[in-house]
């Protein structure tokens, strides 16, 4: 598995597998599923990421942060 990021675009994105992409399917607002031609998960797109997945990690790293100084 492979995790990239392009700041520029806003996407996340994670490599399952490597094969070529058959299918892809928009499962949420702005969340994307690419399948293989068996029906398998290669890969998954967030787009704005930095505002739905990398702003609440964040935010949940800081909470535990606090929880240990606490």
């Amino acid at each position: 598995m492979k995790i990239r990021y392009d700041p520029k675009s806003d996407i996340l994105y994670i490599l399952i597998k490597e094969g070529e992409i058959e299918d892809t399917d928009e499962i949420d607002e702005d969340v994307w599923i690419e399948y293989d031609k068996d029906g398998n998960i290669v890969g998954i797109e967030l787009w704005n990421a930095g505002e739905k997945v990398i702003s609440n990690i964040l935010k949940e790293i800081k909470n535990l942060d606090k929880a240990k100084i606490a």
